[in-house]
């Protein structure tokens, strides 16, 4: 592994631990500060969808900046959204930095940050099979960190029993935490090696012979991340706490749980991907976590929702390194970067439609709808991903 992997995997580590905290958290904070569960799903949503816009300029336009250039200017733009959740308290105000911060609200990462790690860190391997494990290591950080972040939620609560702080004002403190873990990330970043001239067929470019094949993957992963954007974890984090009356302790405990389950699934992952390929590793272990999610949704009982959602967790994110392994693989080596902004834009923008729906569903008391309308949907995408992509050649470079 090259200095500019392990600088990528590192800043990946970083950046999933105080992710993890903050989807505990954010509603638990959202909810202190006055506002209700709607304003929670809102607030959710502008945080995808100003990523969403930002991830389309990097892909647009983003060739035409070096790119670690624009690491370093998302690591500033992340330290300047931890110090605006911590320091303004109003709706309007909040969902402004929301729009035009890095705040991910969710597992997975959504963040201007993963296109331009994504296509650094592609260049950094030689073959498709090594590309696959790379990005399960990079996947594997993030999950692992994710977890222990989500551990961390617990923090807050305990401060406050245990020290007598005002629990706002400990749930004020992870804010700063992330902004501090911004900060670092951009003193990691700047270590980042100045590439070297790129030949013609390497030199970031706009997309051009792969577009068929980009716009595909994009539609399709669209129906994906509306669906999961019904239970970012924010928002799974709200419904255990209303549904079974959980502590922001015991969820931070769950998804701490999970988010280990996650990380093993992502060694695995690269072996799988090697037996029976990129897609199908992608759709057969991403439908059993789908009907795993619906029949939580309707389990009669805490210990029976928990089994079923760790079920989930072990199997759901084993096609996050090989789809981005895939995109990586169909796409020449210079459209990579702007393949991974072009397929993570329709995600960024799908997921921010359906937190404010299951905000309003939440708050309408259909407790239930949004875990069964994500399940639903994901299957719906998984069976048609098989059907559209198997058989597609990869580029082996």
């Amino acid at each position: 592994m090259d200095t500019t992997a392990r600088t990528l995997i590192t800043g990946r580590a970083l950046r999933g631990f105080v992710d993890g905290s903050v989807a505990v958290l954010l509603p638990a904070y959202l909810l202190a500060l006055g506002l209700g569960e709607f304003e929670v799903g809102v607030i959710g949503t502008a945080t995808l969808a100003g990523s969403a816009l930002v991830t389309l300029a990097v892909g647009a336009w983003g060739h035409r900046v070096a790119p670690r250039t624009l690491l370093l200017g998302a690591a500033l733009l992340m330290a300047a959204t931890g110090l605006g959740f911590a320091t303004v308290v109003a709706f309007v105000p909040l969902l402004v930095v929301a729009f035009f911060g890095t705040l991910n609200p969710g597992a997975g990462d959504v963040s201007v940050f993963l296109p331009l790690e994504h296509a650094r860190l592609a260049g950094s391997a030689g073959t498709s099979d090594e590309r696959t494990t790379l990005f399960a290591r990079y996947s594997l950080a993030g999950a692992l960190s994710a977890a222990l972040g989500a551990l961390a939620a617990g923090v807050p609560a305990w401060a406050a029993v245990r020290l007598g702080a005002p629990l706002l004002d400990a749930l004020r403190a992870m804010f700063i935490v992330y902004a501090l873990i911004g900060a670092a990330i951009w003193l990691l970043y700047r270590r980042l090696p100045v590439p070297t001239l790129p030949t013609a067929q390497s030199r970031p470019a706009p997309l051009g012979p792969s577009r068929r094949i980009v716009v595909k993957l994009s539609a399709l992963f669209a129906v994906d991340a509306f669906a999961g954007g019904l239970v970012l974890n924010s928002l799974l984090s709200l419904w255990l706490m209303q549904r079974f009356g959980l502590s922001l302790a015991q969820a931070g405990l769950f998804f701490f749980v999970t988010g280990l389950l996650a990380a093993v699934s992502q060694l695995a992952a690269p072996a799988l991907a090697r037996r029976i390929g990129l897609v199908n590793t992608m759709v057969f272990t991403h439908l059993p976590a789908n009907l795993c999610l619906v029949a939580a949704a309707l389990a009669p009982s805490l210990p029976v929702a928990l089994a079923l959602l760790g079920v989930r967790a072990l199997l759901s994110q084993m096609d996050v390194p090989t789809r981005t392994a895939y995109v990586m693989s169909v796409v020449t080596p210079g459209e990579r970067s702007a393949a991974a902004s072009f397929t993570a834009v329709p995600r960024s923008l799908a997921s921010a439609a359906s937190p404010a729906l299951a905000g309003a569903l939440f708050a309408g008391g259909w407790l239930a709808a949004p875990l069964v309308l994500c399940g639903l949907l994901k299957i719906g995408y998984d069976l048609t991903l098989w059907r559209a992509c198997r058989g597609q050649p990869l580029n082996e470079t």
